[in-house]
């Protein structure tokens, strides 16, 4: 006969957190939320640590290379959304890593005798405004001069002006030479009024270019997750367990950081199978997360396998309508609270550490919290990051409102089969999400200010001030349906609000 089971499917809006001690170093400046990202040895850090335990969802409405660069440069992780074909994913990927790399490889070069339509072309399809002039035109060619906007006005020279009469001179350029460290070059900068320096090698070959603007744009973001070699923001890739063995060369190839298997039930000899020979073709290199799961087997299953995190929710998304569909799933709260005792369990056994990931249920910001609380290592979120400015969907006006799309990657809109896949045709067969909208909420960094605020505030009246001291010391109590209603504004009559 079938298994039942005893506890309640419970969700986030059922619980409260109880007061602990607050002490004086409780204060939102000394709260950390670092966390780890990955698998690692119990008491060792994890190869990749998160400095805010947010990560962006594996969908379409969310996370390309623009959103990808700034949450990095906030702290997070994307992952960029696999629902589209192999090229574009890893050219969004080699955007986020070329964006901000301290040591810049530039892409952006002419040739002495190249004209200034040319250089006119490259800054319209890039953007670029610095252009490295080399005697063969590659990225890595001997430096002769650089091209900027000041060089030229537009509409007024001629565009077929050869580069060589408008460049500033190798001989009036400051460079660097190849091997100095970025603080290095940055006082070359600042002490020359530069906005950019060239590295060069010992034969005068362009290797990178430093900018100023990275310079004042770390100092802006200082909790910005990038590689402390090279400076490059850190991205991660969304993949599915159909074309895994074309599409992880490709993303590795362009310089990912970390995959993570996409499908709405992890549990599957399909996973397995995908992080087993990632695990065996790339020697245990290439770091991959998995799932969904929403108990102890799951998690267990996959990490056997070899997942180096796993993400735990299936149903609970804002978009997502698989136990309505399907039946499947289980209350967010119970299943993480069940996977976290798993992995408590494991890492005792075993000595390795495997993060688990919350993704969905999360209605208020104090949900995330109580999901942290709960075990969570870190949180995936998709109409949290849906309705900033930095997000890919469109922003609408309906009524007096201004909204933005989001869709479900189960939606048809999103056709995101292999998401979903049995195993049988390649079809959505039925879907397993919904096309929606999201108010807009503006720029990411503005909001993220407030969420963080909270979050740091309310671990401080918890008497804790990083992230594992609250999974072991939070005090934590359902909470009945009508003290819910107690918890917000009652008896009284509220003022209109604008």
């Amino acid at each position: 006969m079938a298994v039942y089971l005893d506890d309640v499917s419970r969700t986030f809006g059922e619980y409260l957190l109880l007061p602990g001690l607050t002490t004086k170093e409780c204060l939102p400046g000394n709260v950390s939320l670092k966390t780890p990202l990955v698998k690692h040895r119990t008491g060792e850090k994890s190869q990749i640590e998160l400095n805010i335990p947010f990560v962006s969802a594996i969908m379409q409405a969310v996370s390309d290379d623009g959103l990808a660069i700034a949450l990095a440069r906030n702290g997070g992780l994307s992952f960029i959304f696999g629902s589209q074909p192999i090229a574009s994913q890893a050219e969004m990927v080699r955007k986020v890593k070329k964006f901000k790399a301290g040591f810049v490889v530039s892409d952006s070069n002419v040739k002495p005798d190249s004209t200034l339509a040319e250089v006119l072309a490259i800054v319209k399809r890039t953007g670029h405004s610095t252009i490295g002039v080399t005697e063969d035109g590659t990225p890595n060619g001997k430096l002769l001069g650089m091209v900027t906007s000041r060089d030229y006005r537009e509409g007024k020279d001629d565009n077929n002006t050869p580069v060589k009469e408008f460049m500033t001179p190798f001989s009036k350029l400051v460079t660097g030479k190849v091997g100095i460290s970025l603080s290095e070059a940055n006082n070359i900068i600042w002490d020359n009024k530069l906005n950019t320096l060239p590295i060069i090698d010992k034969d005068q070959n362009l290797q990178y270019f430093v900018f100023r603007k990275d310079y004042d744009s770390h100092r802006e973001n200082p909790y910005e997750l990038s590689d402390p070699t090279d400076k490059k923001l850190l991205v991660g890739a969304g993949i599915n367990s159909r074309d895994y063995m074309e599409r992880v060369p490709a993303l590795v190839e362009a310089g990912v950081d970390v995959l993570c298997i996409d499908s709405s039930d992890g549990y599957s000899e399909w996973q397995c199978d995908t992080l087993k020979w990632i695990k065996k073709n790339y020697a245990g290199k290439v770091l991959v997360g998995a799932g969904n799961v929403v108990d102890a087997e799951g998690f267990n299953y996959l990490v056997e396998a070899g997942a180096d995190f796993i993400k735990v929710g299936i149903g609970g998304g804002s978009i997502c309508i698989t136990r309505e569909q399907k039946g499947i799933g289980r209350g967010q709260a119970t299943a993480l609270i069940d996977v976290a005792k798993a992995r408590d369990e494991y890492a005792a056994k075993t000595g390795y550490y495997v993060p688990i990931c919350s993704d969905g249920g999360l209605v208020h910001d104090y949900h995330m919290v109580l999901a942290l609380a709960m075990g969570a290592d870190f949180l995936m979120m998709g109409r949290y990051f849906a309705r900033f400015d930095e997000s890919p969907s469109k922003r609408l006006k309906i009524g007096n409102n201004y909204v933005k799309e989001y869709w479900g990657e189960g939606s048809n809109r999103a056709q995101n089969w292999q998401r979903y896949d049995s195993g049988g045709s390649e079809s959505l067969k039925f879907e397993e999400g919904v096309d929606s909208y999201v108010p807009y909420a503006g720029k990411m960094k503005d909001n993220l200010e407030i969420t963080l605020g909270k979050i740091k505030s309310t671990m401080c009246s918890c008497g804790t001030i990083d992230i594992r001291e609250l999974q072991a010391n939070a005090k934590i109590t359902l909470v009945s349906s009508t003290s819910i209603v107690e918890g917000g504004a009652h008896d009284v009559i509220l003022k209109e609000q604008s």
